[in-house]
């Protein structure tokens, strides 16, 4: 069975691109425009991994989102996306176990994501694959 992965981001042209990504390496996605509408899903439907936007409707959206999750079902691994780093010039990351704890995510990746980045986050947090 495919694994079932949720992609949360407010660019549809980005989630649009991604998803055509993961379904063409054999995941099962569904989509949501805002933290909103991914915690309607939530509800709905247990995700075998959550990759989000960070900034959405609210420039937290992303944040508050994982601290959901992983609050609901600390088992679902969530990968973080963020433009943060090229729209600001911050950076921002997190790669040391406490910036992870702090942030409540499993792995976090810059924007533009090169696909080969997004795979082996995959594998590493979905380690039997799609």
């Amino acid at each position: 069975m495919a694994a079932d992965i949720l992609i949360v981001d407010d660019d549809v042209d980005f989630l649009t691109v991604l998803r055509v990504q993961l379904e063409s390496r054999g995941y099962h996605v569904r989509t949501a425009e805002s933290a909103r509408a991914a915690r309607e899903l939530l509800r709905a439907q247990r995700p075998d991994l959550v990759v989000a936007d960070l900034m959405m409707e609210e420039p937290d959206a992303g944040f508050s989102l994982c601290h959901q999750i992983k609050r609901q079902d600390p088992t679902i691994p969530v990968l973080l996306l963020t433009g943060v780093t090229a729209e600001t010039g911050l950076r921002f990351d997190a790669e040391t176990r406490e910036e992870r704890a702090w942030i409540q995510a499993d792995g976090v990746l810059a924007k533009p994501v090169r696909p080969e980045q997004l795979e082996a986050e995959l594998h590493r947090l979905l380690p039997n694959g799609p």
